[in-house]
């Protein structure tokens, strides 16, 4: 539970302060669509207006006070008026469920009919909302159509379009967005992050500070530098692909190393006045992407990525030797 709105960016402030606005003036749907990019704090936003209908004892501002039993219990993950639905284990207790399933859905919805145990408010949160299956999804369509009220369910996503409409269509959008480039840049500086890295982490992130603050802390961006190096190896044939591919494909980063090859690639591509050359790039660039939706399957990996490599060496030879 976020502990206080203060430690949020410049864009949770926005999206916090516009449910604030309809909370204050009665306007606070039954049903809401926290949705946009991932990383981006939709869950922590969601939280901490729970916070706010459920604290016993608010400020003047309407801010939670901290203190309350309600806040003490959020606090403590134990608030009776206050649920979370994501995944679950499995019947045989071996995994987690890929789909949030109709039981779940049920289940909640029984919860909601409940009259709440501490104040006035019920707050119920799916994340994420786009795993709920089609069953579940029908069940909660009977819930949103029927509010009862003082309770509030809350759908979090990153990726509402697969959401079905008539969901879609019954909940009020709180929709985050990616800030402007200097809002981005100075939030992950104050993060403690050098500017200049903060500049290029965000630019390979597409503008995402969320995901450039988290490949800065995990150590996970030097990935990109590596990748450029290796494909500067590759094209002056200073290493081999397959040793590559092997490389590439020997830990967990094997779709993000495709994806940042892929963004170099592009980015290449646009610094260009060679038609063909900028051609070549782009094609590439698809069978990158193509590549890194195989690794998702029973693919080899290794073989997968060499070949794509030696693709990336051959495009090189037959565009430099003017053979397009």
């Amino acid at each position: 539970m976020s502990a206080s709105g203060n430690r949020f960016a410049p864009w949770q402030r926005r999206a916090y302060d516009q449910a604030c606005e309809a909370i204050d003036a009665g306007r606070l749907a039954h049903g809401m669509l926290f949705c946009g990019p991932a990383n981006l704090g939709k869950r922590a936003v969601a939280e901490r207006l729970a916070q706010r209908l459920l604290c016993v004892s608010p400020g003047g501002d309407g801010e939670p006070c901290g203190h309350c039993r309600g806040c003490q219990l959020l606090a403590a993950g134990t608030h009776p008026d206050f649920n979370v639905i994501s995944f679950v284990f499995n019947r045989e207790g071996t995994r987690l469920r890929t789909e949030i399933v109709i039981e779940q859905i049920r289940d909640l919805s029984e919860k909601l009919t409940l009259t709440p145990q501490y104040g006035g408010a019920q707050v119920a949160i799916i994340d994420p909302a786009d795993a709920i299956n089609h069953a579940a999804c029908n069940a909660l369509l009977k819930t949103l159509e029927e509010p009862v009220p003082g309770r509030y369910l809350w759908l979090v996503s990153a990726h509402p379009a697969r959401l079905p409409a008539t969901i879609r269509s019954r909940c009020q959008k709180l929709e985050f967005r990616l800030p402007p480039q200097a809002e981005a840049v100075a939030w992950l500086s104050g993060r403690g992050h050098a500017e200049a890295a903060a500049a290029e982490a965000l630019e390979a992130a597409r503008g995402h500070p969320g995901l450039a603050d988290a490949w800065l802390r995990d150590g996970v961006f030097k990935l990109r530098r590596e990748v450029a190096a290796d494909l500067a190896r590759l094209r002056r044939g200073e290493t081999a692909a397959l040793e590559t591919a092997q490389r590439w494909t020997a830990d967990e980063h094997a779709g993000l190393r495709l994806r940042f090859a892929a963004d170099l690639a592009l980015a290449e591509a646009a610094g260009l006045t060679d038609a063909a050359r900028t051609r070549s790039l782009a094609v590439w660039f698809d069978a990158a992407n193509r590549t890194r939706d195989l690794l998702r399957t029973t693919v080899r990996a290794d073989l997968t990525v060499a070949d794509l490599l030696l693709s990336w060496r051959g495009e090189d030879a037959r565009t430099a030797g003017g053979g397009r």
